[in-house]
């Protein structure tokens, strides 16, 4: 079998003269090819970051309005409590009555 002598000068030119137009052509395919692939993996993971903010926000949110509903609750307490002393203030001290009825309440035997 002959093995005819290769020309390096003119296959490294070959190959460089193919380069030249392949490289940019598959870059532009590769480009046009994973684009829609790379967006949709953005989208995912931008759509998974706002459902883990919109979870947060919507936990906080619970939050304060269990903290409002402590603070309502309380202020409902001091102002049925603010009435009562007012109430108790306002009114007009009542006698025990006579002091026979309360000595015969002490006095008489239980039974």
């Amino acid at each position: 079998m002959n093995v005819l002598p290769v020309d390096l000068v003119a296959l490294v030119g070959t190959v460089m003269g193919i380069s030249i137009v392949l490289f940019p052509v598959i870059g532009l395919t590769a480009r046009f090819a994973l684009k829609p692939t790379v967006e949709a993996f953005g989208r995912f993971f931008e759509h998974k970051e706002l459902d883990e903010s919109v979870h947060i926000l919507e936990r906080r949110m619970t939050l304060l309005e269990q903290q409002i509903q402590s603070l309502e609750s309380s202020m409902q307490q001091v102002v049925e409590a603010t009435e009562f002393h007012t109430a108790l203030r306002s009114a007009p001290p009542q006698s025990l009555g006579s002091g026979s009825e309360a000595s015969d309440t002490a006095q008489r035997p239980a039974g």
